[in-house]
């Protein structure tokens, strides 16, 4: 099938950040085969159709590529809204809900409504960090979103496992499993520095290594974990990542709020990235993360929404609006964050922190039913 998108406003995301203001997108089955201002467009109506091209009136609607949601719980769709005032909701309703009530069903219906909210909202690819990630990876699969199912590893267990060893050893099947698989990855996720034993993070981190996916946790995000690593450890949450050795460019560190200036340094030798959820972040009252000292060190960022139950919203377009907000007002300056950085998270900083750059970026390959009229997908090549 081959199809042509006219009279958009393409935004491209590409190495010269073009902005075609009255553009075309050309498509041909799951490939972008180019893209440009409409003056570009060689062919007439009547010579595109007679050549077999459908044509799609964009409307003067934006044509971007497809958001990437880098660190969010997809099986949260239950407990959103829940002690929303509480001042430990994480304790009080979140984790003991998810022990008397989750299950592999309520994780796979659940994480089926999220990702259609996603798609909704122009988010085509996602980082979950869950349980019982098998039957969440079944949903990515059928749903046609790009994910990555982070089985979830915790010193106690959890809904789906009594310890972080079996946890493990999902986490190596679901690997296996997805390892050929065009859209869909598992990984193994550790939920944060203070919930998983040193040797555990070590072998997180040297499973998904080896398999090329994300390592990917909380880290710097809780006070408690602050004060408890400064007095067991007396080091930062990043520091102690480093010191274990499981900082490198295949880490997606979600939250970061609590970074010195050396925990930023760090982070840029390793080539690690950063999950920055702004929404999540200031509905808890944990702090502002250091956004605009991370992208001007050369730190990747990308957007992400946390949990539903978290963050209230799987949107990123809201998350790009609070991300703006919340960085000019602490920098004091209207200035900070402009709208193309802001995107640049939301899209290809959001990619690269997940390791997705090279897949979406770099190549026109991308699956066809990531394409909507109100947002394209992935990389846009600009017609030579």
């Amino acid at each position: 099938m081959k199809t042509i998108i006219t009279n958009s406003i393409i935004i491209t995301m590409n190495s010269d950040m073009e902005v075609f203001p009255d553009g075309y997108v050309k498509i041909e089955g799951t490939k972008i085969l180019e893209t440009g201002p409409s003056c570009d467009l060689k062919e007439t109506t009547e010579e595109l159709r007679a050549a077999g091209w459908q044509i799609k009136d964009g409307k003067r609607g934006i044509l971007m590529p497809g958001m990437v949601n880098t660190h969010c719980h997809l099986g949260m769709i239950p407990f959103r809204g829940l002690g929303d005032d509480c001042k430990d909701r994480l304790r009080v309703f979140l984790l003991p809900m998810e022990q008397k009530a989750m299950s592999r069903r309520m994780a796979a219906l659940s994480s089926r409504y999220a990702i259609c909210e996603l798609l909704l909202s122009g988010v085509t690819s996602v980082m979950d960090m869950y349980y019982f990630e098998a039957a969440v990876a079944q949903v990515m699969d059928q749903t046609g979103i790009r994910g990555i199912a982070g089985q979830t590893l915790m010193d106690e267990g959890g809904c789906d496992a009594s310890d972080a060893d079996q946890s493990l050893s999902m986490a190596k099947e679901l690997i296996e499993t997805y390892r050929m698989h065009p859209r869909i990855s598992g990984c193994a996720a550790p939920h944060a520095t203070n919930t998983c034993s040193p040797q555990i993070l070590k072998k997180a981190w040297e499973l998904d290594t080896a398999n090329q996916v994300p390592f990917t946790l909380h880290a710097a995000e809780m006070d408690y974990e602050m004060t408890w690593l400064a007095q067991t450890r007396g080091c930062t949450p990043v520091g102690y990542l480093d010191q274990l050795g499981v900082l490198s460019d295949q880490t997606a560190a979600a939250h970061c709020i609590h970074l010195t200036d050396r925990d930023i340094e760090i982070l840029r030798q390793r080539g690690s990235g950063v999950c920055h959820c702004i929404g999540s972040n200031a509905k808890a009252a944990k702090g502002v993360a250091p956004v605009l000292k991370l992208l001007k060190e050369g730190v990747s960022v990308g957007l992400g929404t946390d949990g539903p139950a978290s963050g209230n919203t799987l949107d990123l377009f809201t998350q790009m609006r609070l991300c703006a907000g919340f960085q000019k007002n602490d920098s004091h300056d209207r200035s900070a964050m402009p709208a193309k950085d802001i995107v640049s998270m939301a899209t290809r900083q959001g990619a690269r922190v997940l390791g997705l750059e090279e897949k979406d970026w770099k190549s026109t390959r991308l699956n066809s039913s990531h394409i909507t009229i109100s947002y394209a997908v992935f990389c846009l090549k600009k017609k030579k």
